[in-house]
Protein backbone atom coordinates (compact mmCIF):
# COMPACT_ATOMS: atom_id res chain seq x y z
CA UNK A 1 0.00 0.00 0.00
CA UNK A 2 1.54 3.00 -1.13
CA UNK A 3 -0.22 6.73 0.17
CA UNK A 4 1.21 10.16 -0.92
CA UNK A 5 0.78 12.97 1.65
CA UNK A 6 1.06 16.05 0.43
CA UNK A 7 1.24 19.73 2.77
CA UNK A 8 0.32 22.66 0.17
CA UNK A 9 0.76 26.04 1.25
CA UNK A 10 0.20 29.28 -1.07
CA UNK A 11 3.15 29.18 -2.99
CA UNK A 12 5.03 25.54 -2.39
CA UNK A 13 4.16 21.75 -1.82
CA UNK A 14 5.86 19.73 0.49
CA UNK A 15 5.10 15.68 -0.47
CA UNK A 16 6.14 12.19 1.13
CA UNK A 17 5.61 8.82 -0.56
CA UNK A 18 4.87 5.99 2.20
CA UNK A 19 4.94 2.18 1.73
CA UNK A 20 3.23 1.48 3.90
CA UNK A 21 3.73 -2.07 4.42
CA UNK A 22 7.16 -1.30 5.84
CA UNK A 23 6.21 2.34 7.01
CA UNK A 24 9.25 3.44 5.04
CA UNK A 25 9.25 6.42 2.92
CA UNK A 26 10.46 6.20 -0.55
CA UNK A 27 10.38 9.44 -2.32
CA UNK A 28 10.45 12.92 -0.46
CA UNK A 29 10.82 16.91 -1.16
CA UNK A 30 8.79 19.87 -2.06
CA UNK A 31 8.76 22.27 -5.19
CA UNK A 32 9.07 26.28 -3.78
CA UNK A 33 8.13 29.87 -5.53
CA UNK A 34 4.76 28.10 -7.09
CA UNK A 35 3.72 31.56 -9.36
CA UNK A 36 7.13 33.22 -8.94
CA UNK A 37 10.03 33.01 -10.99
CA UNK A 38 12.69 30.72 -10.40
CA UNK A 39 10.31 27.50 -8.81
CA UNK A 40 11.90 24.75 -8.66
CA UNK A 41 11.39 21.02 -7.10
CA UNK A 42 13.64 20.07 -4.19
CA UNK A 43 14.20 15.91 -3.72
CA UNK A 44 15.86 14.16 -1.18
CA UNK A 45 17.09 10.92 -3.14
CA UNK A 46 18.00 7.35 -1.40
CA UNK A 47 21.26 8.19 -0.55
CA UNK A 48 20.71 11.39 0.92
CA UNK A 49 21.69 13.39 -1.73
CA UNK A 50 19.47 16.59 -3.18
CA UNK A 51 18.77 17.54 -5.88
CA UNK A 52 17.12 20.67 -7.84
CA UNK A 53 14.55 20.19 -10.89
CA UNK A 54 13.87 23.96 -11.92
CA UNK A 55 10.97 24.18 -14.08
CA UNK A 56 8.10 26.91 -14.33
CA UNK A 57 5.15 26.22 -11.95
CA UNK A 58 2.73 29.07 -12.67
CA UNK A 59 0.17 27.13 -10.30
CA UNK A 60 -0.87 23.96 -7.93
CA UNK A 61 -1.71 21.73 -10.54
CA UNK A 62 1.14 21.78 -12.83
CA UNK A 63 3.05 21.31 -9.71
CA UNK A 64 1.56 18.37 -8.14
CA UNK A 65 1.71 17.23 -11.56
CA UNK A 66 5.57 17.70 -11.66
CA UNK A 67 5.70 15.55 -8.64
CA UNK A 68 4.13 12.52 -10.30
CA UNK A 69 6.20 12.98 -13.23
CA UNK A 70 9.36 12.82 -10.72
CA UNK A 71 7.67 10.17 -8.81
CA UNK A 72 7.59 7.77 -11.82
CA UNK A 73 10.77 9.21 -13.85
CA UNK A 74 13.53 6.98 -14.69
CA UNK A 75 16.11 8.96 -13.53
CA UNK A 76 14.48 10.00 -10.31
CA UNK A 77 11.53 7.67 -9.74
CA UNK A 78 10.34 5.79 -6.90
CA UNK A 79 7.82 3.92 -8.49
CA UNK A 80 7.00 2.51 -11.82
CA UNK A 81 3.15 3.62 -12.40
CA UNK A 82 1.01 6.15 -10.43
CA UNK A 83 -1.33 3.02 -10.47
CA UNK A 84 0.70 2.38 -7.60
CA UNK A 85 -0.43 5.07 -5.72
CA UNK A 86 -3.46 3.92 -3.45
CA UNK A 87 -4.51 7.36 -1.78
CA UNK A 88 -3.12 10.73 -1.18
CA UNK A 89 -3.36 12.24 2.98
CA UNK A 90 -3.55 16.16 3.10
CA UNK A 91 -2.71 18.16 5.61
CA UNK A 92 -5.73 20.51 6.48
CA UNK A 93 -4.88 23.83 8.35
CA UNK A 94 -7.89 25.00 9.56
CA UNK A 95 -11.51 22.76 10.32
CA UNK A 96 -12.69 24.94 12.94
CA UNK A 97 -15.29 23.28 14.72
CA UNK A 98 -16.18 21.15 11.89
CA UNK A 99 -13.60 18.56 11.85
CA UNK A 100 -12.73 16.83 15.26
CA UNK A 101 -11.02 14.27 13.25
CA UNK A 102 -9.49 13.07 9.70
CA UNK A 103 -12.19 12.42 6.99
CA UNK A 104 -12.45 10.98 3.16
CA UNK A 105 -12.96 14.40 1.07
CA UNK A 106 -15.44 14.22 -0.33
CA UNK A 107 -17.40 17.08 -1.94
CA UNK A 108 -19.77 17.56 1.17
CA UNK A 109 -16.91 18.04 3.41
CA UNK A 110 -14.86 19.99 1.05
CA UNK A 111 -17.83 22.39 1.21
CA UNK A 112 -17.37 22.45 5.14
CA UNK A 113 -13.87 22.93 4.96
CA UNK A 114 -14.15 26.12 2.53
CA UNK A 115 -16.12 27.84 4.77
CA UNK A 116 -13.76 28.02 7.33
CA UNK A 117 -11.81 29.96 4.47
CA UNK A 118 -11.94 33.03 7.25
CA UNK A 119 -10.30 31.32 9.56
CA UNK A 120 -7.57 30.58 7.53
CA UNK A 121 -7.60 32.71 4.44
CA UNK A 122 -3.74 31.67 3.23
CA UNK A 123 -3.27 28.20 4.24
CA UNK A 124 -6.88 26.38 3.51
CA UNK A 125 -7.06 27.89 -0.15
CA UNK A 126 -3.76 26.62 -0.44
CA UNK A 127 -4.59 23.06 1.14
CA UNK A 128 -7.69 23.23 -1.28
CA UNK A 129 -5.78 23.75 -4.64
CA UNK A 130 -4.18 20.32 -4.26
CA UNK A 131 -6.74 18.40 -3.15
CA UNK A 132 -7.98 20.21 -6.77
CA UNK A 133 -4.75 19.30 -8.14
CA UNK A 134 -5.13 15.55 -7.38
CA UNK A 135 -8.47 15.37 -8.01
CA UNK A 136 -7.91 16.71 -11.65
CA UNK A 137 -4.95 14.01 -12.23
CA UNK A 138 -5.96 10.91 -10.40
CA UNK A 139 -9.57 11.32 -10.05
CA UNK A 140 -10.34 7.68 -8.76
CA UNK A 141 -7.85 8.19 -6.29
CA UNK A 142 -9.50 8.35 -2.42
CA UNK A 143 -8.04 11.29 -0.46
CA UNK A 144 -7.83 12.29 3.08
CA UNK A 145 -8.21 15.18 4.94
CA UNK A 146 -5.97 15.61 7.88
CA UNK A 147 -6.97 18.56 10.14
CA UNK A 148 -4.53 20.67 11.90
CA UNK A 149 -7.25 21.73 14.64
CA UNK A 150 -8.45 18.25 15.23
CA UNK A 151 -6.30 17.30 17.60
CA UNK A 152 -7.44 20.31 19.62
CA UNK A 153 -11.49 20.26 19.61
CA UNK A 154 -11.46 18.17 22.99
CA UNK A 155 -10.56 21.48 25.00
CA UNK A 156 -13.77 21.91 27.38
CA UNK A 157 -15.19 25.22 26.72
CA UNK A 158 -13.96 26.94 29.35
CA UNK A 159 -10.34 26.49 27.67
CA UNK A 160 -11.65 27.36 24.22
CA UNK A 161 -13.36 30.54 25.08
CA UNK A 162 -12.06 33.77 25.31
CA UNK A 163 -13.63 36.44 27.09
CA UNK A 164 -15.27 38.85 24.70
CA UNK A 165 -19.14 39.50 24.47
CA UNK A 166 -20.61 35.84 23.48
CA UNK A 167 -22.19 36.11 20.36
CA UNK A 168 -18.77 36.80 18.83
CA UNK A 169 -18.12 33.49 19.57
CA UNK A 170 -21.42 32.16 17.76
CA UNK A 171 -21.60 34.90 15.04
CA UNK A 172 -18.09 34.36 13.92
CA UNK A 173 -16.32 31.46 15.96
CA UNK A 174 -14.67 33.58 18.01
CA UNK A 175 -12.40 30.86 20.11
CA UNK A 176 -9.27 29.26 20.87
CA UNK A 177 -9.08 26.26 18.18
CA UNK A 178 -4.68 25.77 18.56
CA UNK A 179 -2.51 24.21 15.92
CA UNK A 180 0.48 21.70 15.31
CA UNK A 181 -2.15 19.15 16.57
CA UNK A 182 -0.79 16.13 14.07
CA UNK A 183 2.36 16.66 15.76
CA UNK A 184 0.86 17.22 19.52
CA UNK A 185 -1.17 13.89 18.46
CA UNK A 186 1.65 12.04 17.30
CA UNK A 187 4.23 13.05 19.98
CA UNK A 188 1.71 12.21 22.57
CA UNK A 189 1.08 8.86 21.29
CA UNK A 190 4.58 7.93 20.52
CA UNK A 191 6.28 8.98 23.77
CA UNK A 192 3.73 6.06 25.84
CA UNK A 193 4.49 3.72 22.82
CA UNK A 194 8.35 4.69 23.83
CA UNK A 195 8.20 4.62 27.34
CA UNK A 196 5.79 1.36 27.75
CA UNK A 197 3.19 2.86 29.02
CA UNK A 198 -0.57 3.76 28.28
CA UNK A 199 -2.22 7.16 27.60
CA UNK A 200 -4.78 6.19 30.35
CA UNK A 201 -4.37 7.64 33.76
CA UNK A 202 -1.16 9.81 32.13
CA UNK A 203 -0.91 13.69 31.92
CA UNK A 204 1.71 14.57 29.03
CA UNK A 205 2.94 18.25 28.17
CA UNK A 206 3.49 18.46 24.33
CA UNK A 207 6.36 21.02 23.17
CA UNK A 208 6.40 21.55 19.76
CA UNK A 209 9.40 24.13 19.53
CA UNK A 210 10.32 25.60 16.07
CA UNK A 211 10.09 28.78 13.79
CA UNK A 212 6.73 28.00 15.35
CA UNK A 213 5.44 26.49 18.41
CA UNK A 214 3.22 25.99 20.49
CA UNK A 215 2.75 23.42 24.10
CA UNK A 216 -0.07 21.13 24.85
CA UNK A 217 -1.65 20.08 27.69
CA UNK A 218 -2.67 16.29 26.94
CA UNK A 219 -4.70 13.89 29.49
CA UNK A 220 -5.51 10.42 29.06
CA UNK A 221 -4.62 11.06 25.53
CA UNK A 222 -7.08 14.00 24.46
CA UNK A 223 -5.92 17.51 24.50
CA UNK A 224 -7.14 20.02 27.05
CA UNK A 225 -5.43 23.22 26.57
CA UNK A 226 -2.77 24.56 24.04
CA UNK A 227 -1.06 27.95 23.53
CA UNK A 228 -2.22 28.51 19.86
CA UNK A 229 -5.29 29.83 19.80
CA UNK A 230 -7.96 31.44 16.78
CA UNK A 231 -4.64 31.66 14.65
CA UNK A 232 -1.19 30.69 15.25
CA UNK A 233 -0.06 33.93 16.59
CA UNK A 234 -1.42 33.30 20.41
CA UNK A 235 1.22 31.66 22.68
CA UNK A 236 4.90 31.60 22.50
CA UNK A 237 7.26 33.74 21.41
CA UNK A 238 8.02 32.34 17.71
CA UNK A 239 10.52 33.05 15.14
CA UNK A 240 8.67 36.01 13.63
CA UNK A 241 5.47 35.61 15.92
CA UNK A 242 5.14 38.20 18.87
CA UNK A 243 2.96 35.62 20.69
CA UNK A 244 1.00 36.52 23.58
CA UNK A 245 0.34 40.53 23.71
CA UNK A 246 -1.85 42.41 25.50
CA UNK A 247 -4.47 44.12 23.09
CA UNK A 248 -4.10 47.54 24.64
CA UNK A 249 -0.74 47.60 23.27
CA UNK A 250 -1.81 46.37 19.83
CA UNK A 251 -4.08 49.38 19.53
CA UNK A 252 -1.59 51.65 21.08
CA UNK A 253 0.73 50.64 18.33
CA UNK A 254 -1.67 50.52 15.95
CA UNK A 255 -2.44 54.26 17.07
CA UNK A 256 1.01 55.61 17.42
CA UNK A 257 2.62 54.20 14.12
CA UNK A 258 -0.71 54.75 11.78
CA UNK A 259 -1.25 51.27 11.10
CA UNK A 260 -4.62 49.50 9.57
CA UNK A 261 -5.61 45.63 10.61
CA UNK A 262 -3.00 44.64 7.75
CA UNK A 263 -0.18 46.47 8.87
CA UNK A 264 -0.86 45.54 12.44
CA UNK A 265 -0.45 41.68 11.76
CA UNK A 266 2.12 41.36 9.76
CA UNK A 267 4.05 43.53 12.41
CA UNK A 268 2.94 41.09 14.61
CA UNK A 269 3.19 37.63 12.65
CA UNK A 270 6.27 38.85 10.45
CA UNK A 271 8.47 41.45 12.11
CA UNK A 272 8.38 40.19 15.63
CA UNK A 273 9.09 37.02 17.86
CA UNK A 274 12.79 36.72 18.10
CA UNK A 275 12.94 38.37 14.44
CA UNK A 276 11.63 41.85 16.33
CA UNK A 277 13.93 41.53 19.29
CA UNK A 278 17.29 40.03 17.99
CA UNK A 279 17.01 41.99 15.11
CA UNK A 280 18.88 40.22 12.90
CA UNK A 281 17.12 36.68 11.95
CA UNK A 282 14.65 34.24 13.02
CA UNK A 283 16.42 31.43 12.89
CA UNK A 284 17.22 30.00 16.02
CA UNK A 285 21.04 28.53 15.14
CA UNK A 286 21.79 32.37 13.97
CA UNK A 287 20.40 33.80 17.06
CA UNK A 288 22.65 30.78 18.86
CA UNK A 289 25.63 31.77 17.27
CA UNK A 290 25.27 35.54 18.53
CA UNK A 291 24.50 34.56 21.98
CA UNK A 292 27.73 32.29 22.34
CA UNK A 293 29.58 35.37 20.50
CA UNK A 294 27.89 37.64 23.36
CA UNK A 295 25.05 40.18 21.27
CA UNK A 296 23.27 41.35 24.25
CA UNK A 297 19.62 41.32 22.28
CA UNK A 298 20.12 38.05 21.23
CA UNK A 299 21.01 36.85 24.65
CA UNK A 300 17.80 38.75 25.77
CA UNK A 301 15.86 37.13 22.88
CA UNK A 302 16.76 33.95 24.25
CA UNK A 303 16.10 34.09 27.25
CA UNK A 304 12.57 35.70 26.57
CA UNK A 305 11.73 32.73 24.17
CA UNK A 306 12.71 29.99 26.87
CA UNK A 307 11.09 31.77 29.49
CA UNK A 308 7.35 31.70 27.74
CA UNK A 309 7.87 28.21 27.25
CA UNK A 310 8.85 27.08 30.94
CA UNK A 311 5.73 29.56 31.46
CA UNK A 312 3.23 27.27 29.76
CA UNK A 313 4.54 24.24 30.84
CA UNK A 314 4.14 25.12 34.69
CA UNK A 315 0.41 26.96 33.22
CA UNK A 316 -0.24 23.12 32.27
CA UNK A 317 1.08 21.43 34.99
CA UNK A 318 -1.20 23.37 37.20
CA UNK A 319 -3.99 22.75 34.21
CA UNK A 320 -3.19 18.94 34.30
CA UNK A 321 -3.06 18.66 38.25
CA UNK A 322 0.18 17.59 37.70
CA UNK A 323 2.32 16.09 35.21
CA UNK A 324 4.30 12.95 34.12
CA UNK A 325 5.75 13.57 30.94
CA UNK A 326 6.93 16.45 29.17
CA UNK A 327 7.81 16.01 25.42
CA UNK A 328 10.51 17.98 23.09
CA UNK A 329 9.62 17.86 19.55
CA UNK A 330 9.95 20.01 16.74
CA UNK A 331 13.41 21.71 15.00
CA UNK A 332 14.71 23.69 18.00
CA UNK A 333 12.91 20.93 20.11
CA UNK A 334 14.87 18.02 18.98
CA UNK A 335 18.18 19.72 18.11
CA UNK A 336 18.96 22.47 20.81
CA UNK A 337 19.42 21.01 24.15
CA UNK A 338 20.31 23.99 25.89
CA UNK A 339 16.54 25.09 25.15
CA UNK A 340 15.16 22.01 26.93
CA UNK A 341 17.89 22.55 30.11
CA UNK A 342 16.86 26.03 30.11
CA UNK A 343 12.81 25.35 30.16
CA UNK A 344 13.55 22.59 33.05
CA UNK A 345 15.93 24.02 34.96
CA UNK A 346 13.92 26.03 38.40
CA UNK A 347 11.19 22.78 37.46
CA UNK A 348 12.60 20.88 40.52
CA UNK A 349 10.12 21.20 42.63
CA UNK A 350 7.28 19.63 40.18
CA UNK A 351 10.09 16.70 40.19
CA UNK A 352 11.30 17.42 36.90
CA UNK A 353 15.24 16.84 37.14
CA UNK A 354 17.15 16.46 33.07
CA UNK A 355 20.74 14.71 33.19
CA UNK A 356 22.80 17.38 30.93
CA UNK A 357 25.15 14.01 29.96
CA UNK A 358 21.51 12.61 28.44
CA UNK A 359 20.20 15.93 27.20
CA UNK A 360 23.38 15.79 24.63
CA UNK A 361 20.89 14.36 21.66
CA UNK A 362 19.65 15.54 18.55
CA UNK A 363 16.91 14.43 16.45
CA UNK A 364 16.42 10.51 18.72
CA UNK A 365 14.11 9.83 20.82
CA UNK A 366 15.18 9.93 24.19
CA UNK A 367 14.36 10.24 27.85
CA UNK A 368 16.84 12.86 29.22
CA UNK A 369 15.25 13.17 32.76
CA UNK A 370 17.75 11.73 35.44
CA UNK A 371 16.56 8.08 36.78
CA UNK A 372 15.34 9.35 39.93
CA UNK A 373 13.16 12.20 37.86
CA UNK A 374 9.53 11.92 38.87
CA UNK A 375 8.74 13.57 35.70
CA UNK A 376 9.85 12.09 32.46
CA UNK A 377 11.07 14.12 29.88
CA UNK A 378 11.44 12.82 26.67
CA UNK A 379 12.76 14.62 23.24
CA UNK A 380 10.53 12.52 19.90
CA UNK A 381 11.45 13.81 17.07
CA UNK A 382 7.46 14.56 15.35
CA UNK A 383 6.55 12.58 12.22
CA UNK A 384 3.24 14.56 11.46
CA UNK A 385 3.68 13.06 7.53
CA UNK A 386 3.86 9.42 9.08
CA UNK A 387 0.94 10.31 10.86
CA UNK A 388 -1.30 11.89 8.04
CA UNK A 389 0.12 8.65 6.06
CA UNK A 390 -1.82 6.59 8.77
CA UNK A 391 -4.82 8.35 9.01
CA UNK A 392 -4.96 7.41 5.51
CA UNK A 393 -4.41 3.96 6.18
CA UNK A 394 -7.11 3.79 8.80
CA UNK A 395 -10.07 5.38 7.15
CA UNK A 396 -9.46 3.28 3.88
CA UNK A 397 -9.75 -0.08 6.40
CA UNK A 398 -13.15 1.42 7.83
Amino acid sequence: MKVLVLNCGSSSIKYKLFDMDHKEVIAQGGIEKIGLKGSFLKLTLPDGEKKILEKDIPEHTVGVEFILNTLISSEYGAIKSLDEINAVGHRMVHGGEKFSESVLLTQEVLDAFTACNDLAPLHNPANLKGVNAVSAILPDVPQIGVFDTAFHQTMPDYAYMYAVPYELYEKYGVRRYGFHGTSHRYVSKRVCEFLGVQPEGKKIITCHIGNGGSVSAIKDGKCMDTSMGLTPLEGLMMGTRSGDIDAGAVTFIMDKENLDANGVSNLLNKKSGVMGIFGESSDMRDLENAVAAGNPRAILAEKMYFYRIKKYVGAYAAALGGVDIIVFTGGVGENQCNCRSEVCEGLEFMGVKVDLEKNKVRGEEAVISTDDSKVKVVVIPTDEELMIASDTMAILSK
